[in-house]
């Protein structure tokens, strides 16, 4: 396939070099509407490894060459429309295949590019992709609940209004109700992120601990726990049945079980070369 003059090839994953996988992309549309393509490396390149291939698409080079995209980095619109586009083409990849997907915004200079870096990579890509085919990645987050919602919410009792007899007596009085109710909750996520634990080790086959969420992802409630486990596909409901039943019993936290999705985090870390000003490319 050839890139026009004034694209870059965007590459999403790398995949297995299947029959039907360009059928698979049929109507797949990439960035800004682009038709997601498949590059190979040349076949004298490939060795002894299956032949692998990228999936990718062509996107302008005004927007994607090395200095557009400091600047894009810092539009959280534009950022956000690219990031959920990667990860519906990666997605939609991952359930006919297996995938392993590449950093957001991995770009070549052209397709030749981009199948050059393929063959350079093309024995440890394969490597991994042997070791991620009939998985699947699910996350488990674990959440408090607000600071102060279990301990405002308690009803008062005679004690504690006979005892509160001054406002500082009461503020004081709430502070340690709060303390107490948040210890609490910590040790009970504590107590569950440690069943997670030993849930997964039965059913999963790897487990990356990512750090926990703040902000707007979490919103009022504090993420505690923001793990992922590499599940083997056999064992993806049951993984998921063990983990919701067990953590149930628990009161002042939630957790959440997400998945499956394409194994994001347990892809290797990228060595491909990315496209730079100098017209270059250099490893990242």
């Amino acid at each position: 396939m050839t890139t026009p003059d004034d694209a870059l090839t965007y590459v999403y994953a790398a995949v297995p070099l299947t029959a039907g996988l360009s059928e698979t992309l049929k109507g797949l549309r990439g960035i800004y509407g682009s038709p997601v393509l498949l590059v190979t490396a040349s076949p004298e390149s490939s060795g002894t490894a299956p032949p692998l291939a990228f999936a990718t698409s062509h996107v302008p080079r005004r927007d994607f060459n090395e200095s557009a995209l400091k600047n894009h980095f810092e539009d959280l619109d534009w950022l956000e429309d690219v990031a959920r586009t990667h990860h519906d083409v990666v997605q939609e990849l991952s359930t006919h295949t297996t995938v392993l997907p590449l950093r957001m915004a991995t770009v070549y200079q052209d397709d030749d590019r981009a199948g050059q870096a393929l063959a350079e990579q093309q024995d440890a890509f394969a490597e991994r992709l042997a070791q991620l085919t009939a998985h699947t990645e699910f996350g488990v987050k674990i959440y408090l609940a607000p600071t102060g919602a279990h301990a405002d919410a308690r009803p008062a009792t005679d004690a504690d209004t006979n005892a509160a007899t001054t406002p500082g007596k009461a503020y004081l009085q709430r502070r340690r109700a709060q303390h107490n109710a948040q210890e609490a909750m910590y040790s009970q996520a504590q107590e569950a992120a440690d069943i997670v634990g030993a849930i997964a080790s039965r059913y999963a086959s790897q487990h990356v601990r990512h750090p926990t969420q703040r902000g707007a992802l979490t919103g009022p409630a504090e993420n505690v726990l923001n793990d992922a486990y590499l599940v083997p596909d056999s064992n993806a409901a049951p993984f998921r049945a063990a983990i919701e039943e067990a953590v149930g019993v628990f009161d002042g936290i939630r957790v959440e079980v997400t998945g499956p999705w394409a194994p994001y985090s347990f892809a290797m870390p990228p060595a491909e070369r990315q496209y730079s000003t100098t017209g270059e490319e250099h490893g990242s």
